[in-house]
Formats: structure tokens, C-alpha cells, sequence
């Protein structure tokens, strides 16, 4: 149904839309619809073990597909990023050595990249690992986005989020009310919820650009269209406020 929301979504004006794809058929399909979004999404897990489950395709399968797909989303004059799932550890294979995530993320710079996001995808990073990772990430893609993408699974997604800021990372992906989640393995949960992400670095003093309140409003709103409770810090406590501020 991602044309069907495409069509349904009503957003300010300079919100990017993008799309995201796992092969060259799904961007086919993407391209039919090309007035409906503005950037287009690549993705491959580091492991060999998750990306065959997760798309039946070997790694090296996934990135030669990349090479081609990144020539003809440039072609359309559209903005590519690429996200790497299982950054931070299989749970099929056991940890994944830095050296083979950053040398994917470094082939899709290569191909036009202008945003790599690494993903925590079921959850098995620690924070100093975190800040280790995105220290030597910033060093070895200069002048790309570099994002981090931690789920919760464990409760250690914010103090991830944490490690990476203080590394220098200044994009984060995250999702209001902890929503999404993976397909495998089972038991993953979504991505840090925003709220919860844009309540922390608030009180930090990091300015973000975003509207607490609404955000956390918002959340609440998705929390009864869904008809059951989300599992943010945010949506029962409220921004925090401080006595006579």
C-alpha cells in the first residue's frame, strides 16, 4: 500500500518524501509514481546471514544491484541514501567488524550516496561501541550525512543516541511511539521514539527544530488510531517542566 500513502499524505512544503527499495524491480515500481517523492532509500545488512533473510540476496548480490540503481536515481535528478542494517551485530552471525560496515557505507558513497545511515537493526549495540563507531563513520565519509539508526530492543537506544552526538552525529533516525519494528529476527522492536529522542536532547540544550508538545500530541493521537498503547516514555509523562519556568 506504499502508493496508496503516498497519494493520502498531506505534508509542508520542503518535507522530503522517500521511498525505500530493495532491488532494482522495486524501483521500477518506485519510478512509475516518480512526481511522489523527492529521495530514494538503498539497503543492505552487513551480515550475509540477514540479508538473505531479509531479501534472499547475497550481500554482494545487493550491491552490484546498487551500482546500477544508483546511476538511474541520479538520472531522475533524486537524492540517494542508503541505510546498512545489522551495523552493530547479527543475531545470526555474532558481532560485525566495523571495517566490513564502513567499507560498505564507503562503495555507496561511491555510487552518489549523499546520506548513510547505519542501523541498529535488532538492537545489540552498546554505547561505547556506539561512539567509537560513529567517531571513525564521520572520519571516513567526509561531506556525507551520516546517520545513526538505533531500536530499543534492549532500553539502550537513547544512551546509543547519546554515544553518537557526542561522537559529532548530528542526524538520527527514530520513529514516534517506538513504532516498526524488523521481520527478523522475532522480538525486534522499533526505533528509539522521537519523542522520547527529542525530549532528551531538549533538555540537553541541542536544539532540534521540533515542537515537543505536538510531537508528543501526535504520538498520542497515533496511540489511539492504533487502539493500543505505545511504548514511549514521552506519550504518559509529558515534556518535562520545570517550576517556575
Amino acid at each position: 500500500d506504499g502508493v496508496e500513502v503516498l497519494h493520502g499524505v498531506d505534508l509542508p512544503t520542503g518535507v522530503e518524501r522517500m521511498v525505500l527499495v530493495p532491488n532494482s524491480r522495486g524501483l521500477d515500481n518506485a519510478l512509475r509514481h516518480r512526481g511522489l517523492f523527492e529521495a530514494v532509500g538503498l539497503f543492505v545488512s552487513a551480515s550475509q546471514t540477514h540479508n538473505q533473510r531479509n531479501i534472499n540476496r547475497t550481500v554482494e548480490q545487493t550491491m552490484a544491484d546498487t551500482t546500477v540503481m544508483a546511476k538511474r536515481i541520479l538520472a531522475e535528478g533524486l537524492r540517494l541514501s542508503a541505510v546498512i542494517a545489522t551495523s552493530f551485530g547479527c543475531p545470526y552471525e555474532g558481532p560485525v567488524p566495523m571495517e566490513r560496515v564502513l567499507g560498505l557505507a564507503e562503495q555507496f558513497a561511491e555510487a552518489g550516496a549523499v546520506e548513510v545511515g547505519f542501523g541498529d537493526t535488532t538492537g545489540m549495540a552498546n554505547p561505547a561501541y556506539a561512539g567509537r563507531f560513529f567517531a571513525s563513520a564521520l572520519d571516513r565519509l567526509p561531506g556525507v550525512e551520516v546517520t545513526a539508526h538505533f531500536h530499543n530492543t534492549r532500553g539502550q537506544g537513547l544512551a546509543n543516541a547519546y554515544a553518537a552526538l557526542e561522537a559529532g552525529c548530528t542526524s538520527f533516525e527514530s520513529s514516534f511511539g517506538e513504532l516498526g519494528g524488523c521481520p527478523v529476527p522475532a522480538g525486534s522492536t522499533g526505533n528509539i521514539a522521537t519523542e522520547d529522542l527529542v525530549s532528551m536532547f531538549h533538555e540537553m540544550g541541542v536544539e532540534t527544530g521540533v515542537d515537543l508538545p505536538a510531537l508528543i500530541q501526535t504520538a498520542r493521537d497515533a496511540q489511539t488510531t492504533l487502539g493500543r498503547r505505545l511504548t514511549s516514555h514521552s506519550i504518559v509523562a509529558g515534556p518535562v517542566v520545570w517550576a517556575g519556568g
